[in-house]
């Protein structure tokens, strides 16, 4: 994985808001820390310059369209695009109240853009990667599209799981700050073990 200076990584931090506590992330994993993401984009002048950085570092890889997970990826993907000036698309996120475990969350690119997005080497992005729910939904389904993800990009990366998601796929992997994350399976939960109530987080902005 590649990260910059650690001079953007801290401005960058700068910018996130979040607090402590027992979360239940999209993933179905536990954490002790949530992140509001939407605070990001309510900066815009501020977020650009790291958003432009990013956009650099994947073009790097040869990229000729960008997708991003609702909504925190798809709005970056939007900026990038613009930056680009490369077609950008959305993978739109469903849950399936059916499913039970890790990973229940599943993100589809819109049938309109299905065939538009066939043969192209894609940017996946989003705005902050921990379990990976959300790049790994939207990997699955560009390549049923027939689409050929070229590279993973992101302005946060909270621990492990996104480099080894990276490593598994052979996909470079960008990212503009790193920050140690403590996650876990429910059954391996520390804050599980000691009672302390969970609170779920799952929607889209929350940190996947």
């Amino acid at each position: 994985m590649t990260v910059p200076a650690d001079s953007n990584s801290e401005s960058l931090q700068k910018l996130l808001a979040g607090r402590r506590g027992h979360f239940q992330m999209e993933s179905g994993y536990h954490s002790e820390r949530w992140f509001d993401l939407d605070s990001l984009f309510d900066q815009p002048e501020k977020l650009k310059p790291f958003a432009g950085e990013l956009g650099r570092r994947l073009a790097s890889h040869g990229i000729n369209a960008i997708c991003g997970p609702v909504t925190g990826g798809a709005t970056l993907a939007g900026i990038i695009g613009r930056e680009l000036g490369l077609e950008f698309f959305a993978a739109e996120r469903f849950v399936d109240p059916r499913a039970t475990g890790l990973f229940p969350v599943h993100y589809q690119v819109p049938a309109a853009a299905r065939e538009r997005v066939r043969g192209r080497r894609i940017a996946i992005v989003d705005d902050a990667i921990s379990a990976g729910s959300a790049v790994r939904g939207t990997y699955a389904d560009l390549m049923a599209c027939g689409a050929r993800p070229a590279a993973l990009g992101a302005l946060f990366v909270f621990g492990a799981a996104a480099g080894k998601f990276a490593a598994e796929k052979a996909l470079p992997l960008e990212a503009i700050a790193q920050i140690e994350y403590g996650l876990w399976q429910p059954a391996d939960c520390p804050l599980c073990r000691a009672g302390v109530a969970v609170e779920i987080v799952s929607d889209a902005p929350t940190v996947r």
